[in-house]
């Protein structure tokens, strides 16, 4: 098991940071945004609490969720361009720095891939390092289901992502940073997780990362130290 010491080594010299996206890279969780949007906000809020502690299957939790929202295609378009995901401070500089660095950058989140996109876009994150689950519609717009074969629909599917990056382009140090159980559980076979409390604070992640931070400038300062 590494040491603190090694860890901020592993970071700094990563050749990928693999970011988890709501309560992260963004300080909201997006299906509760979508929940909230569709008129179902409480009854969701409370289910991704628990999916968040790592009581319930993350594809059992999602599933659930999804069939109280059955958010429509026109929905999901209208909260993006009405209620646009907040950045949260110090994610645009840091993520600019790995990309000065040569570092890959890549989105690896259990949201949506329509609100991670317009994530990636504004961090300037090509789509293809954007890894998401990716909601289905019937061809006038009524909500269909998701895409369950996406390595993010399950428990576990995080660190199926980075087991095929590695695989792909072979990188030696692969970082995982996020708030939640399902961030924590994909290292191995991510080199080091950062747990990050900058949004909202997990008790069970906060206990057991080796390395917590609460907000981005604490890895931008690591950066600058070397």
């Amino acid at each position: 098991m590494a040491s603190l010491l090694e860890m901020k080594e592993i970071f700094r010299n990563a050749d990928a940071v693999c970011f988890d996206v709501d309560s992260t890279v963004i300080r909201e969780e997006g299906i509760d945004e979508l929940a909230k949007f569709c008129g179902v906000g409480d009854a969701v809020a409370e289910m991704t609490r628990r999916a968040m502690g790592g009581t319930v299957t993350f594809k059992a939790a999602l599933t659930a969720r999804l069939g109280l929202i059955r958010p429509s295609y026109e929905q999901v378009q209208k909260l993006i361009s009405d209620n646009p995901p907040q950045l949260t401070p110090g994610i645009r500089e840091l993520v600019s720095r790995l990309h000065q660095r040569g570092v890959q950058v890549f989105l690896v989140s259990g949201g949506f891939q329509s609100i991670v996109e317009h994530v990636a876009l504004q961090l300037n994150i090509p789509t293809a390092n954007v890894f998401a689950n990716r909601l289905k519609f019937y061809f006038n717009g009524e909500y269909a289901g998701f895409d369950e074969t996406q390595p993010t629909a399950e428990s576990g599917g995080k660190g199926k992502v980075i087991t095929h990056l590695k695989e792909q382009f072979h990188f030696k140090k692969v970082v995982m940073i996020g708030d939640g159980a399902t961030d924590m559980e994909a290292c191995p076979p991510g080199d080091c997780f950062i747990g990050f409390g900058g949004n909202v604070i997990r008790k069970q992640v906060k206990e057991k990362a080796k390395w917590y931070i609460t907000h981005f400038d604490e890895l931008l300062k690591e950066l600058e130290e070397r």
